[in-house]
C-alpha cells in the first residue's frame, strides 16, 4: 500500500507535470473506482489543474474555479503516467485499469488496481473534507506543528499497542503497515509496547523514528518517476517485509507476527530484550 512518503513523491511528481494543464477527459473504465456522482465527475473537463495537495494518503488534484480530484490507492492501487495515452478511450474489461485521466497535451496517468478487492477510490467533491476519510484525519506527522509535545498527547491515554496505533489514520495521518514497523525498528521499540506507557525519554526516541524514518523515505523517492516508486520503497525498508533475513543493525534474525489481513515483522534484538513476540496465528496453524 503506499504511504505518506509514497503519495508525497507521486504529488512532487504530479505537481511538475499537470499543474498549469487542463483535464480533457476523466474517464472512469471499473464501476467500483468511483464512489461520488455529484458533481459529476465531467465537472472536471476543460478546467485546468492548479495545485496537487496530499492528506494523509489522500492525493488532491485541485481544479481551477471547479471541482477538486481526491483519490486513494488502497491497497493495490497505483498511479502510471503516460507520456502519450493510447488512441480512444480504454475498454471496460477485467484488467486492471480503474480510471484515466488525459490532458491536452496528450499526455496523462491511469489508476491501476491488482487483485480481486477494488478498494482504489475517486471522489469529485467540492472541498476534500466531504470525503470521509480525509475528515477524520489525524494530524500530519511532517507538519511544522507536530513536535514531541504534540505525539505524547495524542498517546497520552492510548490503551492500544504502539503498532495499532501508529496506523489509525484518525490519530497520525499517513502512516501504514510498512512504516510502522519501520519507525519502531528505529526507536528500538516492540510493536506491542502500550502506546499510553511511553516515558518522555521514549517518547522524544518515537518522534525522532518517525520523522527521520519518514523524511528519509521521501528524499529517497524525490525525482523519481511514478513507476520507480515502488521498487524504492522495498529497497529501504529494513525490517518490514524481510522475514528471516538478518537486521541491517544487529545481524539478529527479523521475525514476523501474522494476523488475519497482515503482519508485522521486527527484529527482536533491537526491539524486544530478545524475546520472540507470540504469534498466536501460526502457533494455531501448528497444531
Amino acid at each position: 500500500m503506499p504511504e505518506l512518503p509514497e503519495v508525497e513523491a507521486l504529488r512532487d511528481f504530479l505537481t511538475d507535470r499537470i499543474v498549469g494543464h487542463e483535464m480533457v477527459r476523466v474517464l472512469p473504465v471499473a464501476i467500483s473506482v468511483l464512489k461520488t456522482y455529484d458533481p459529476p465527475v465531467t465537472a472536471l473537463e476543460g478546467r485546468e489543474v492548479t495545485a496537487v495537495h496530499r492528506h494523509g494518503k489522500f492525493l488532491d488534484l485541485t481544479s481551477d474555479g471547479g471541482p477538486h480530484f481526491v483519490t486513494h490507492l488502497a491497497r493495490a492501487g497505483w498511479l502510471h503516467w503516460r507520456d502519450r495515452l493510447p488512441d480512444g478511450p480504454p475498454k471496460p474489461g477485467k484488467g486492471p485499469l480503474a480510471l484515466r485521466v488525459a490532458l491536452e497535451t496528450g499526455e496523462g496517468f491511469d489508476l491501476t488496481e491488482a487483485g480481486t478487492q477494488k478498494r482504489l477510490a475517486v471522489y469529485v467533491v467540492h472541498d476534500p473534507q466531504e470525503v470521509p476519510g480525509v475528515a477524520r484525519l489525524g494530524p500530519d506527522p511532517l507538519a511544522d506543528d507536530f513536535d514531541e509535545a504534540r505525539l505524547a498527547g495524542l498517546l497520552a491515554g492510548e490503551r492500544r499497542r504502539l503498532k495499532g496505533a501508529l496506523r489509525d489514520q484518525g490519530l497520525i495521518a499517513g502512516v501504514g503497515n510498512a512504516y510502522s514497523d519501520e519507525i519502531l525498528h528505529a526507536a528500538r521499540m516492540s510493536p506491542f509496547k502500550l502506546a499510553a506507557s511511553l516515558t518522555p525519554e521514549e517518547n522524544r526516541r518515537l518522534y525522532e523514528a518517525l520523522r527521520t524514518t519518514l523524511t528519509g523515505a521521501i528524499e529517497r523517492s524525490r525525482g523519481l518517476a511514478a513507476g520507480r516508486l515502488k521498487a524504492e520503497k522495498k529497497s529501504g525498508l529494513r525490517v518490514h517485509g524481510r522475514t528471516g533475513e538478518p537486521c541491517p543493525v544487529c545481524g539478529d534474525t527479523v521475525r514476523e507476527v501474522s494476523f488475519s489481513d497482515s503482519s508485522l515483522q521486527y527484529c527482536p534484538t533491537c526491539q524486544t530484550g530478545g524475546k520472540p513476540l507470540a504469534d498466536r496465528r501460526m502457533s494455531r496453524l501448528l497444531k
